[in-house]
């Protein structure tokens, strides 16, 4: 039997290092942090042009719903301009809202708050974010063009901001509230329930870190890596978006 100890050893370590990841995790919205290219709207002469959009976005500001492709979460969008410094964006996926927003621009133009409502979780997410503005748009168009870097994030309840985490052989299941998917420490491609075309890989990289590849139609979109701490109370999470550029970094603690 002796021949078979560092294969006991060797499970028994892995299976521990799942367990570290186990549990609710909240994100802290107060530890977000951005950087990479800011995002930029032109809504000039009828249309609105989201040029950093992926894919870019280009569709009339008469309010109705407007047909887009390759994006997982809507395949419509209206957009309304509300008056000279505010606009409300509604988007829909299969006819049914799963996001709506107003985004109103400061007086002075270098400010800007967006009020969200998403409805593609399994509960309702409201809130605010906030962004600053590091370029200016077009002469004569609406104050809302131009580059815009996201500052804050902030959610009026704890919706939208839990993910929890299951051990399972060889790997994790995963959900969020809006998607679930379950994958093994194996790097290859698994289906992402609730998004079409999204898959997601895990990797293991030590008994506290693991890596998440998420691709859509196959090419990756987004690689996060999630460290837990030596105490197991709080994980650190980096996200880097590989089509925009860009990371995003925040802390979650975990839920007794």
């Amino acid at each position: 039997m002796r021949k078979f100890l560092p294969l006991v050893l060797f499970l028994t370590s892995f299976v521990s290092a799942q367990s570290r990841f186990d549990g609710t995790w909240e994100m802290k919205t107060d530890t977000l942090r951005f950087s990479g290219a800011p995002e930029e709207y032109v809504l000039d002469k009828g249309m609105y042009h989201c040029t950093t959009c992926v894919p870019a976005v280009d569709v009339k500001t008469d309010g109705t719903d407007q047909k887009v492709t390759g994006h997982p979460y809507f395949d419509s969008i209206a957009v309304r301009i509300l008056d000279g410094s505010s606009v409300r964006f509604t988007m829909k996926k299969g006819g049914k809202t799963t996001f709506e927003c107003t985004e109103t621009v400061s007086s002075d133009r270098k400010t800007m708050i967006e009020e969200f409502t998403n409805t593609s979780e399994a509960e309702t997410v409201t809130g605010k974010a906030g962004f600053k503005r590091v370029g200016a748009g077009p002469t004569g168009a609406h104050a809302l063009s131009g580059k815009w870097s996201m500052q804050t994030v902030n959610n009026a309840t704890a919706a939208g901001t839990l993910t929890t985490y299951q051990s399972t052989a060889g790997g994790l299941k995963i959900s969020d509230g809006s998607q679930s998917y379950e994958a093994k420490f194996d790097g290859k491609d698994y289906p992402v329930s609730g998004a079409a075309h999204a898959t997601v890989s895990l990797r293991l990289i030590n008994d506290s870190t693991m890596e998440e590849t998420d691709k859509l139609d196959g090419k990756v979109a987004t690689v996060a890596r999630m460290t837990v701490s030596m105490d197991g109370k709080s994980m650190t999470v980096e996200s880097s978006d590989k089509q925009r550029g860009g990371m995003m970094t925040y802390t979650a603690v975990k839920r007794p």
